[in-house]
Formats: structure tokens, sequence, C-alpha cells
């Protein structure tokens, strides 16, 4: 059936759309079509081309691998022709593909069953490799031939130079993907905004880039890593029987391997890794990737099943995820205040899908963030949500300025109780200094209530807000007053519940002071500063009295974190909140506390080897609230050693060194108060 005219007008405009953004692809670096319009309008134009082949031109976008090699480099050819893939956006489609290799090769596909990789969102490259040496470096191209980038290649350190192990085949190509790190890509984004260079779109650009520069020491300045998966013969062979195999021999080459492979003996085991990478692990992961691959594990089969078009292994499909970056419009930038103060701004984009969710709101992180990289209302930005649970934005996307948008700045009051911000000396936060802030309380509460504070079970973030909302609680004080008759006039409280919640908060008031300073949320202050200040002064009356300098002299404290507990306990809202809870009887004193003049005051202490009646943590906690410091390894200073059984190494650099080396008991009697 000839095509009508509206059909061939649809796959010339489909051919011209593909063929534009495939030069900006892999020639410009600089795409602007996503990669989800790109794939929807390519499966178009295959799909009118397998109706209609008279339509399907020698320079459609099907029947290319990638883009032709611009003349800046010399080029090079492969050894063997570089290949693309397939893709599969669902299981069905997967189950299709099994379909077609069963067809050819039946049940011999189970016998080995699948290798399945993930698919690195970066810039291909073949290494070529010569009696284990590397030899040269070049890029895709067009499957045929690529770019001559060795020199660039060369400064990526974890490529090797030399093969690692056992003899690599004469002459060789190893395939793989070179990449850039979320942290490094951010990291060099906010170096060229500094320096008033343009930012890169996304971390897969970024590394093309770079592996595109004439001058090598630009590339080896970017932070550029690379993955293996594949290496072939000049005959078109692999060296190894199984993909399996292949990527254990590329590891022990010392060629770095994608983590999180696995072997799959069906196409249900290969969508359950699938669902698996996509959803959770893909989230943990410090680089992009844009799907898994599947490959027949089998050589042989790979061999038997060969290629179709000239284009695509009939063995391998990629199954794409939904991208986990997208570009989006910054609609405005606001402002929360969080338990200690921090003012933290956000975006508020238009609701994009990132990862399968949609995202709506991203973190900046702090004013000089979002002037690092030129952020401005209006912007078009992209946004990432791999590596972080919850989604931020890399930076802006220049280009797609119209002029309209407007530069942001930290307000000057604080949103929520209009008293004035302060910023402290080089810190990158703005502050609203206002203990009783209304945009302090809610996180300031579930703080307080959390785990590694006053720890009170059943006083969730849900509950929390319930008891704001009735207007029960204005501060941490009031949540002692709160009885259980309150709470069952709420929804969702039986009496049950409500005498288990007044009994859980009423028992919180026996946790010791350092649980109760770090609930309080002074800044800086976290748990283990709790705790040294707790031991050294026994009693929040003791600290509230200490002078700046007294409290930094406590080992583990300094300067920033005194400045700040002096500040919070001369604050009057502060002494207010002191008193409120002094006065509900929540305990203030500390039962570990350090002796003033205990029997191991200035003294330093290493334990080494296994105690029999202590464990490690019950004997640093004697020796601490002796007035004694633990430390780790043994030096000039150390006043004595602690062996238990299977000493080692540091008992014998004590005896080197002359140090008093004492047992287990002898550390009891030594801890021992007077009396007692």
């Amino acid at each position: 059936m000839r095509p009508d005219p509206s059909t061939t007008q649809r796959a010339a405009a489909l051919r011209s759309l593909l063929s534009r953004a495939q030069h900006e692809y892999y020639v410009l670096d600089r795409p602007t079509m996503s990669d989800v319009d790109y794939d929807t309008l390519f499966r178009e134009l295959q799909a009118i081309e397998r109706e209609h082949p008279t339509l399907q031109t020698a320079d459609s976008p099907t029947r290319r691998v990638g883009a032709p090699v611009q003349s800046a480099f010399r080029t090079r050819r492969h050894l063997v022709r570089m290949l693309s893939l397939d893709n599969a956006f669902d299981d069905a489609e997967l189950g299709a593909f099994e379909q077609s290799v069963e067809r050819v090769v039946g049940d011999a596909v189970h016998r080995q069953g699948y290798t399945v990789e993930l698919k690195i969102d970066g810039a291909a490259i073949a290494l070529t490799y010569r009696d284990g040496v590397l030899e040269a470096g070049t890029t895709r191209g067009d499957g045929t031939e690529g770019e001559d980038v060795t020199a660039n290649i060369r400064t990526i350190g974890c490529i090797p130079l030399r093969l690692l192990g056992e003899a690599a085949p004469a002459l060789m190509e190893i395939r793989g993907e070179v990449y850039m790190p979320f942290a490094g890509f951010e990291q060099m984004n906010e170096t060229r905004v500094a320096a008033g260079e343009p930012v890169f779109v996304n971390p897969r650009n970024a590394a093309a880039g770079a592996l595109r520069q004439l001058d090598p020491s630009i590339t080896a300045q970017r932070p550029l890593r690379f993955f293996g998966y594949a290496a072939v013969l000049p005959d078109g062979t692999a060296p190894a029987k199984t993909q399996w195999e292949l990527l254990d021999q590329l590891d022990l080459w010392g060629v770095p391997v994608a983590p999180h492979r696995a072997r799959c003996r069906t196409m249900g085991e290969v969508a359950t890794w699938a669902q698996t990478v996509e959803h959770e692990t893909r989230a943990q992961l410090g680089f992009a990737i844009d799907g898994g691959v599947v490959k027949l594990n089998d050589m042989a089969l790979q061999d038997e099943l060969g290629i179709r078009s000239d284009r695509t292994p009939r063995w391998a499909i990629a199954r794409k995820f939904a991208p986990d970056m997208a570009v989006t419009r910054l609609q405005r930038i606001d402002v929360s205040v969080g338990r200690t103060g921090v003012l933290t701004p956000f975006a508020v984009l238009e609701p994009v899908d990132v990862g399968g969710a949609t995202v709506t709101y991203a973190s900046l992180h702090n004013a000089d963030q979002i002037a690092k990289k030129d952020l401005r209302e209006g912007d078009y930005v992209q946004v990432v949500r791999a590596g972080d649970v919850i989604p931020y934005v890399l930076g802006p996307v220049p280009e797609r300025r119209t002029g309209s948008e407007t530069a942001w700045t930290m307000p000057t009051q604080c949103p929520r109780c209009d008293r004035a911000v302060q910023r402290y000396g080089d810190d990158v936060a703005t502050y609203c200094a206002n203990v009783a802030c209304p945009g302090r309380l809610l996180e300031g509460l579930v703080h307080f209530a959390s785990k590694d504070a006053l720890d009170i079970d059943g006083l969730s973030y849900a509950r929390i807000q319930q008891l704001l909302e009735a207007g029960l609680i204005h501060d941490v004080a009031d949540l002692f007053d709160v009885t259980a008759a309150q709470l069952q006039a709420l929804d969702r409280f039986g009496q049950k519940s409500a005498d288990s919640l007044v009994a859980a908060i009423a028992a919180a008031k026996q946790q010791p002071l350092s649980r109760l300073l770090f609930g309080l949320g002074i800044r800086h202050v976290g748990a283990q500063a709790a705790q040294l200040l707790a031991k050294q002064f026994g009693h929040l009356d003791a600290i509230i009295a200490a002078t700046p300098e007294q409290l930094g002299a406590v080992r583990g404290i300094g300067d920033i974190i005194a400045s700040s507990v002096a500040t919070y306990c001369a604050d009057p809202t502060s002494r207010a909140l002191i008193e409120r809870l002094r006065a509900r009887g929540v305990r203030f004193d500390e039962p570990n506390a350090v002796q003033a003049d205990g029997p191991l005051t200035g003294a330093t202490v290493v334990l080494t080897g296994s105690l029999s009646t202590l464990s490690r943590g019950d004997a640093s906690a004697l020796i601490e609230a002796a007035g004694g410091r633990v430390t780790s390894s043994v030096s000039r200073k150390t006043t004595f050693v602690v062996a238990g059984e299977e000493a080692g190494s540091k008992l014998e650099k004590a005896v080197e060194l002359g140090i008093e080396v004492i047992d287990e008991a002898e550390l009891i009697r030594r801890t021992r108060r007077p009396g007692g």
C-alpha cells in the first residue's frame, strides 16, 4: 500500500527533527529535546517505516547509530562496528523481546539466561588495548568510526593505561561509558558560574563535552569516571564465553564495572530486577542511569542471533526508566524556617515528572548556592531526584531565558515572625533567632520528641500537628501540661492511646540532661556536643552560668558551639522556656557527669583487646565519668593503656614507649569514687 501524502510528510518531518536532535546530542553536546520526546518520535518513525518501507531513506535516523564526527579531531575506525540498542519501556515489551529470541534459539536461551546491567547515562567510548597497553580512545561517532580522543582519555584516572592480571589479547577494544558523578557535576557547575561561564545542562553532556576538549589539561580538571561493559576482538568475537564471565574478566583487568549487575534465568526475574533498580537502587546511586541493559548471557547464542538492519543486536535490549532529571520552570523561590531557625530557600516548580514521581518543590540549599548558580525566578531549571530523597535543582538553562526572569535575594525579615534575620560570621545559613518563632515551633517540637532527644513514644509528626492546630501546645514546655481528657477530645484518640501518650510524656521528664540539651535545638549542638557538655558540667544551671571561654574549653566543643550555647542561654525567651521546663519537673542533671576532681582527671587512656566484664562502651563511660579521656591511638601523651585479651599493635607500641599497661580490674579500681 502506497503511503498517503500526510504520512510521507510526517516521515520527512520526523527525519528532520530526529537528525537535528542527534546532531545536538552527539556533536554539539547541547540537546534541546528530552530523551522521552526523542524516544517517542523515534518509535513513531520506526512504525511508519515498518508499514511503508519505501519511506525509509538512506539517511534516516533509524539506520544510524550516532552522528558523523566533526573535524576538530582526527577520526579512527573501530575494530568492529559499535551498535545501538532497541528500547523496551515496560514488561510487555520485555516479553516481546524474549519471544523474538526464542523464535530463533528456542529454549537454549534459558541455559545461561540473561545478564542485566545498569545503563549509564554517559558518553560511549571504545578503548583500544594492544598487548594490554592502552593505545587509543575513540568516541562512538557513527558506529564505524569516531573521534580519536586518546589524549583526553589518558587523563581519566580510573581507566587503566595497562591492564592488570593475566595476559590480555594482542588486540582488543574495551567499550564502556564515560560519565560524571552528580557531586562532581554540581561542584563543577558552581565553579563555572563563579567564573562567569555557562553551566552544563546535565552530567551526560558535561562528560561528552569534556572528552572533546582540544586541551587535555581541561579534561583533566573534570571529574570524569568510566564503567566498562563489553570487549571485542578484531574478528568480532569476545574474549569470554558468557557476558557474566566477560564482566568478571574486565574487573580482573582493572577496568571499572558498574555495580548492581545480576544474572536472571527468566524475563520475569529481569522485570523484578528492573523494578527494584528503578524504584529503590537508583535513588542511592551517585551517578545518572536511564535504564538497564538486558543481554543474552551466552556469547554463542549472541552470535547466532546476530544484528538487524545493520544497527541493533537481536540479543540485547535496553529497559528504559522514567527520566530522573527533567527541565521545568522555576515559578518562584519560597523560604521555610527550620527548628534551629535556619531559613532554607526552596523552589516552587511547574509540576514535572522526575524518576516516576511528580515534583513540585525542590531544595535550593541556601542563598549562596542560588547566587553561585545564578538561579532566577522564572528560569527553566534542571531538576534531579537521583541520589536524594528530596529533589534538588542542578542549575538553570540560560539559553532559554527571555529576559523576564527576576533575581532573588534572601528576605531581611523572617517570613513567619517578622523578626530581623541574621548571619553569623562566615556561616552560609541565614537565621531567625526568635526561639518562639511559629516557623520553628513544629520542627522544634518534632525534634524535641525524637528518638535521640527525649524519645517520647507515640508523639509523631502528625500528632504534634494535631496538638498545635487544637491550640493545646505553644512550646515544648506545654507538652507536659497536656491531659488525657484533652487528647480524647481530638480525632483518632481513644482512652488507651490518650493515656499512653500522657504516660510517655511524663516519662520523658526523667531523660538525662544530655538528651534535653540536644532536644532544645540549640544551633550547632548535636547529640555528641550535648553529651560532652552534659558530662562536663553535670547540670543545666552550670551550663547557663558558664562563660563562653569555659564552654569552649571542653574538649570537642570549640568556640563556635560555645558561642551558640552562651547566646541561647542569655536569650530572655530561652531562659523563660528553661524555667517553664524546670517548673514541670524536667530533669536538669546528668547522672554520668565528669567528677571535677575525679581520679582520672587529665588522664588520656587507650583501650585495646577484648575486655572480659566490661564492653568497650562501658569502659569508656567509666573513664570519662572519672575525668579521663579515651583516645584511639597510643602516643607519648598517653597516660596508660588498658589491655584485654588478644591485644595487638597498641600494646606493643605502649611497651615500646614505656607507657603503663593495666588490666580491666585495675581500671575498675582506679575509676572507683573514694569510699565507693
